[in-house]
């Protein structure tokens, strides 16, 4: 089944000339099914590329989906066009009423700022908070992973000693976990960021556990027991020439840095990077759909309840 879509988002060209299934508002309204109701709270500042990114995951799924997206007011985005967010934006107030299958937070440039410093905190709290009771299951990634650690466990973020970017090789961690269903033993995917949260931490608290891990990057996926919340530290979104694009903007601001881990090939800024992670991000997000929504949330969302859904 497709992801139904705005029809003049600008996502809905990029997703046909790749053969995602997509399906206009005007022919789901058609069609006599309940599709899952998913929110995205996209913190990212190109806000259009990351609504792409997720929106190719989330259609490649045999089920339906249907997604608002949500800004949040107390910071007002500069790089996306003002028309854009009027028209496909929603604020939390306009959504807080209703309860979702599911929810995806997005991660932010701002890891290196204290949490209480970043100028939406307050905002990102309150949602996180509303979420326990109205959303069955919760997407967190790379600084809203960190994000919901610390609110929901109180888990506190390190800084690392330099930017970590790369692809990197991580291996699977645990046995009969629905949400790894069908991987590999070794896997790669995508980390851009300044910051870290520690193992022994995560192994601390009786509730979560590592699902993978990288021996260079270090954590990649978290769940809570009862899997109501997922957290993922990488970037399994991103298009194959995302960490390049960031690469070059860091060179242009003087920043010198690093070329990303075992991306461009020959370890060549002038060659193209090749996308060797995207099996494994549909994968992860068609466990996710299937098991920790599709599987779990009931017919009537109003029946939602903090620990709706069953262990892994």
């Amino acid at each position: 089944m497709p992801i139904k879509i705005p029809d003049k988002l600008p996502a809905v060209k990029v997703l046909r000339s790749e053969n995602i299934f997509v399906m206009t508002e005007r022919r789901a309204e058609r069609q006599d099914i309940r599709p899952l109701k998913i929110l995205i709270l996209n913190i990212m500042p190109t806000k259009i590329v990351t609504e792409t990114q997720l929106l190719r995951l989330l259609g490649n799924s045999p089920i339906q989906v249907e997604f608002d997206l949500i800004q949040t007011v107390s910071h007002q985005s500069k790089n996306t066009p003002a028309e854009h967010l009027q028209r496909f934006y929603k604020s939390f107030s306009d959504v807080k009423g209703q309860n979702y299958d599911g929810m995806i937070i997005t991660g932010a440039p701002v890891e290196t700022l204290p949490y209480t410093e970043v100028e939406y905190w307050d905002e990102i709290c309150e949602i996180m908070a509303w979420s326990k009771q109205h959303v069955t299951s919760t997407l967190h990634i790379c600084w809203g992973a960190q994000a919901g650690l610390y609110y929901h466990y109180g888990i506190e973020k390190e800084m690392l000693p330099k930017k970590l970017s790369g692809v990197y090789v991580h291996k699977t961690r645990a046995k009969n976990i629905k949400l790894l269903r069908g991987f590999d033993d070794t896997f790669l995917a995508p980390h851009s960021r300044y910051t870290t949260i520690s193992k022994h931490a995560i192994e601390a608290c009786p509730d979560l556990k590592i699902l993978a891990d990288s021996d260079e990057a270090g954590l990649y996926l978290i769940s809570s027991k009862n899997g109501k919340h997922i957290f993922i530290f990488g970037h399994c979104e991103y298009d194959a020439d995302t960490l390049a694009k960031e690469y070059f903007r860091d060179v242009e601001k003087g920043l010198c840095p690093e070329i990303p881990v075992n991306y461009f090939p020959h370890n060549n800024p002038q060659r193209s990077p090749k996308m060797t992670w995207r099996a494994h991000a549909n994968l992860l997000f068609n466990n996710w759909i299937n098991y920790y929504l599709y599987q779990e949330t009931p017919f009537d969302l109003n029946q939602i309840s903090d620990n709706k859904i069953g262990k892994n």
